[in-house]
């Protein structure tokens, strides 16, 4: 479904703008295909085709960005993102055992007396 609003909003955003190009003046559309006073929509111009054509493609226009932004923002990605990643790991704290008992002095061997 994105990818066919997608496409549609491509093309009517081409067509959208050869129309307004093709809106030359008042000389009419003659002129541009090189036929003096001559005009290719007939003799009421082409003021009024062209001006509808215009309007319904840029009402179309923001229908397809409406849409497609509604459908893009509403789809919920698995994908994750910078603000997702964890840049360390947090160190886990040893299980807590109970403390060892001190060790008991060992004991000396006892002195032998010095021969004299």
């Amino acid at each position: 479904m994105q990818t066919l609003i997608l496409s549609l909003h491509v093309i009517v955003c081409i067509t959208l703008v050869i129309l307004i190009l093709l809106q030359a003046g008042k000389e009419g559309m003659g002129v541009i295909f090189g036929g003096g006073n001559a005009s290719v929509f007939g003799s009421s111009g082409a003021g009024g085709l062209l001006a509808k054509m215009t309007a319904f493609m840029a009402v179309l226009f923001v229908v397809t960005s409406l849409s497609y932004n509604y459908i893009s923002s509403s789809r919920q990605e698995q994908e994750s993102t910078i603000l997702d990643v964890q840049l360390e790991d947090a160190p886990k704290p040893a299980p807590a055992a109970a403390p060892a008992a001190p060790a008991a002095p060992a004991e000396k061997p006892a002195e032998q007396p010095a021969a004299n």
